[in-house]
C-alpha cells in the first residue's frame, strides 16, 4: 500500500455529493500544509467524476508530492453498527490529517474484538475521540453532542453537516468529553462519516443487539441526504 500524506474520500451517488466544499477545504488545506497547492487539481478532477452510479473516489497526496485520484466503486452502505473500544493509547501519528494513518487504522479495525464494525480511539484521559473511520456523536436529552474539537480528532465533514442541520432545526449542540462507559449508558450514539452518513450504535463489544426503536437516525439521515448537491 502506498503511504499517503493526505487523503480525502466522499460518496458520489448519481452525480450528487454531500459537503463537497468542505471536503475540498480539508484536502486543500492539508496539502498546503505539506507544501503542495491542490486547488486546481481538485477542481479539474471533480469535474471528471461520473454523473451516474455510486462511487467513493479517494483524492491523494503521495510522498513524492504527486497528486492522484482513485475512482473506486462505493462499498455497500451499512446500517446498525457494533463497536469495540481500542485497548491502549491512540496509536495515530497525525490524527488531524486524513491519510498518514489510514493503513494503521485499517489494521486496527480488522483486529477489532467481538467482530465489531468499528473501534473507538481514546484520548490520554480515557475519553472518546472518534472511531477508526468515523466521527462520534450522541444525544443527551435533546442536545446533540460531540467530543471537544480541540482534542486530537480529524475535522469530520459529516459532523460539520450535522451541526448545520442542528442550527436549521433549532437543536442545541454541545461539545463534551465522555468516557466509553458513559456512552454505553447513553440512549443514542451515532458513528458518522462520508460513506454511510449516520450509523446508530446497536451493540457494544459482545453485548446483544439493541433494536433502538426510537432512534432519530432515519430522520437525520434524511436531512443529511437532502444536502447532497450535483457535481459541478
Amino acid at each position: 500500500m502506498t503511504e499517503l500524506l493526505v487523503a480525502d474520500s466522499f460518496l458520489v451517488a448519481n452525480g450528487k455529493v454531500r459537503g463537497l466544499e468542505l471536503h475540498r477545504e480539508r484536502f486543500v488545506r492539508s496539502c498546503a500544509d505539506a507544501g503542495v497547492a491542490a486547488e486546481r487539481f481538485w477542481d479539474e478532477q471533480v469535474g471528471r467524476l461520473p454523473g451516474f452510479g455510486r462511487w467513493f473516489p479517494r483524492f491523494e497526496l503521495r510522498p513524492s508530492a504527486e497528486l492522484a485520484v482513485q475512482l473506486r466503486p462505493a462499498p455497500p452502505i451499512g446500517g446498525r453498527v457494533r463497536v469495540a473500544v481500542h485497548d491502549g493509547p491512540d496509536p495515530r501519528t497525525a490524527p488531524r490529517v486524513k491519510g498518514p494513518d489510514l493503513e494503521l487504522l485499517g489494521k486496527l479495525k480488522e483486529a477489532a474484538p467481538d467482530r465489531a464494525d468499528e473501534i473507538l480511539l481514546l484520548d490520554t484521559d480515557g475519553t472518546v475521540l472518534e472511531a477508526a473511520y468515523s466521527a462520534v456523536a450522541w444525544w443527551e436529552d435533546d442536545t446533540l453532542c460531540f467530543p471537544p474539537s480541540d482534542r486530537p480528532i480529524l475535522p469530520s465533514v459529516t459532523a460539520r453537516l450535522l451541526r448545520r442541520i442542528a442550527g436549521t432545526e433549532g437543536v442545541q449542540v454541545s461539545e463534551r468529553a465522555v468516557t466509553p462507559q458513559a456512552l454505553q449508558e447513553t440512549t443514542e450514539v451515532w458513528l458518522v462519516n462520508a460513506l454511510h452518513g449516520i450509523r446508530p450504535v446497536h451493540a457494544w463489544g459482545p453485548s446483544p443487539i439493541d433494536p433502538l426503536p426510537n432512534s432519530r437516525s432515519a430522520e437525520w439521515q434524511s436531512h443529511l441526504e437532502s444536502l447532497a448537491i450535483r457535481l459541478p
